[in-house]
């Protein structure tokens, strides 16, 4: 079973569970005893909040979340040192350079207010924002990971308010992860290379960034498809620059600037990948519209 990134459809946020065997059969987090179900090669899907490590804050929509590894269960003692390579804190790092969404569950405990009084409850998507690794306080080293909840979500509660409304609209968040597996693929398609200056942006652990980019967007008034042809592997500023209609696509596939259609580059293409030539044209005809009309 491969592993899903996003909220079933099942599932809503402030929904409770009883135990971790029910969080497992609905797939909202599959392992039953570890707090972070993901790989290094795959990334983290999803952890649960539970009051495990001392060295935790729960912030309602931002948390700092301690690794695993190194942990004595039955004091919740820090014993010995974590590190970044364990499979759970790897994969946690994957999914902040891949931007993949995380599910979080809060468990019962004490330290936070939106904390259930018993069994566990879905937070909704969060995305990984910044790790680090520091002196815990029982004087091992821990891995810390920065969680950020994404917009477009039901509010979160705490013991005291009332539940939230299960009808809240959440179309804009799975819009946004509906695309994972392909921005996946075309990245790994083109091994993060941007396919416009063939830059590859290294991280300081040695792993490679990239972005997946619709040339025709997703959301309207564009209606764009999620689809390989619809996708290119980007650096961050060819990506920002072609969401800001700063440069376009033309028919030959070379890329030119927006206020003169001066070619600068052509966009490389590997294996069976291609874009389909109408996003390139709806891409072009909307931006030098948009500039036309600017025009004095």
């Amino acid at each position: 079973m491969s592993r899903f990134f996003g909220t079933p459809d099942t599932v809503r946020v402030g929904q409770p569970f009883i135990d971790r065997r029910e969080l497992h059969e609905l797939h909202v987090h599959r392992p039953l005893q570890a707090g972070i179900s993901g790989t290094r090669a795959e990334g983290a899907d999803s952890i649960v909040v539970s009051g495990g490590y001392v060295d935790d804050e729960d912030h309602g929509d931002w948390i700092i979340y301690t690794g695993h590894g190194g942990n004595d269960s039955n004091t919740r003692r820090q014993i010995d040192h974590q590190s970044i390579d364990a499979p759970g804190n790897a994969g946690l790092i994957t999914s902040r350079a891949e931007g993949l969404p995380v599910r979080v569950i809060r468990g019962r405990h004490s330290g936070s207010p939106y904390a259930p009084l018993s069994g566990y409850v879905y937070a909704g998507l969060f995305e990984v924002t910044d790790y680090w690794i520091r002196r815990g306080r029982d004087g091992f080293d821990i891995v810390r990971f920065k969680l950020d909840r994404l917009p477009e979500q039901a509010p979160l509660v705490t013991r005291e308010a009332p539940d939230p409304d299960p009808a809240y609209a959440t179309t804009t968040v799975s819009r946004r992860i509906r695309d994972t597996a392909l921005s996946r693929e075309i990245k790994k398609i083109y091994e993060h290379h941007c396919q416009i200056c063939d830059e590859v942006i290294p991280g300081a652990d040695g792993r490679a960034y990239s972005e997946g980019a619709h040339v025709k967007p997703l959301g309207r008034p564009h209606i764009g498809k999620d689809s390989l042809d619809n996708l290119l592997c980007l650096c961050p500023n060819h990506h920002t620059e072609l969401d800001l209609g700063g440069m376009v696509i033309l028919d030959n596939f070379s890329v030119a600037r927006t206020l003169d259609l001066k070619p600068f580059a052509e966009v490389a293409f590997k294996r069976h990948h291609r874009l389909d030539l109408e996003n390139a044209r709806y891409q072009r005809r909307f931006w030098t519209r948009e500039a036309s009309a600017a025009s004095p």
